[in-house]
């Protein structure tokens, strides 16, 4: 097997005590189900790929990277009632992350990237709170959030939609239903129209919103359209995490007058 000293889940202590490990990347999923075509780990799968994919790239430019397993479990409030939606609060991911930051920090890691691989996971109030109690740097990344989705997709979606789909049936195609099988996505607003717009926000309850748990129409969806899109998106997270370990934490902002 040819060793990835990126990937702590698939390394052993004789590698990893070769390396001066730079950076640790946290990716965290949810499990969830994804309208039914797509597989409750979709989140996960996908995260775990991207931040692997993202190291390696950072890793042959030598830039000494550490993936930690994903985190499997994300806030999933407003899916109560939907079989194996599995929650896990805000309060509780605070503690998780504070207990892997402590131990990291512990070993000589100085920085992390917390790379979130789901819409109900919010870290910026967590790393805020943390932040000015660790000597590790803490930043997040939301990957959907990247490399321009609308420049990949007719119509990207918001939850197992064609994006999501393309992913999938490009990274792991025979966890992937056929197109025919998978709902349309349709999904109802708010009435509120500030709600509607997005100048309020409130949670959504999704067993009111969507019929077949997604959001967002597959029907367009393509392995090629997956595959342009997560090369694009690794190149851009490589890049990130190649200006993060050059930046030192106490020298991060540009001198100035302005």
């Amino acid at each position: 097997m040819k060793s990835k000293p990126w990937l702590i889940g698939e390394s052993n202590w004789k590698e990893v005590r070769e390396y001066r490990y730079e950076i640790a990347v946290l990716p965290w999923g949810a499990t969830e189900p994804h309208n039914t075509h797509l597989p409750y780990t979709t989140d996960n799968y996908q995260v775990a790929h991207i931040a692997g994919e993202s190291a390696r790239i950072a890793w042959e430019k030598g830039i000494r990277v550490a993936v930690l397993p994903v985190v499997p479990y994300g806030v999933q409030t407003g899916m109560a009632g939907l079989p194996f939606a599995i929650n896990m609060n805000p309060s509780t991911q605070a503690a998780v992350l504070k207990d892997i930051v402590v131990s990291l920090e512990q070993q000589g890691i100085e920085k992390m990237l917390i790379l979130n691989g789901h819409g109900g996971n919010c870290f910026r109030q967590m790393i805020r709170e943390l932040q000015p109690e660790r000597k590790m740097f803490l930043c997040q990344m939301n990957w959907y959030t990247l490399s321009r989705p609308g420049h990949f997709f007719d119509e990207p979606g918001d939850h197992a939609g064609e994006m999501e789909t393309s992913l999938m049936m490009h990274l792991y195609p025979d966890l992937v239903r056929p197109l025919s099988e998978a709902g349309d996505g349709a999904a109802r607003s708010f009435r509120i129209k500030a709600l509607k717009e997005g100048r309020a926000w409130a949670p959504r309850v999704w067993t009111q919103v969507t019929n077949d748990t997604g959001v967002g129409n597959p029907a367009r969806a393509h392995p090629e359209k997956g595959k342009r899109y997560l090369d694009a998106l690794c190149a851009e997270i490589a890049g990130f995490l190649e200006e993060l370990a050059d930046a030192e934490p106490g020298n991060l902002y540009e001198t100035g007058d302005g």
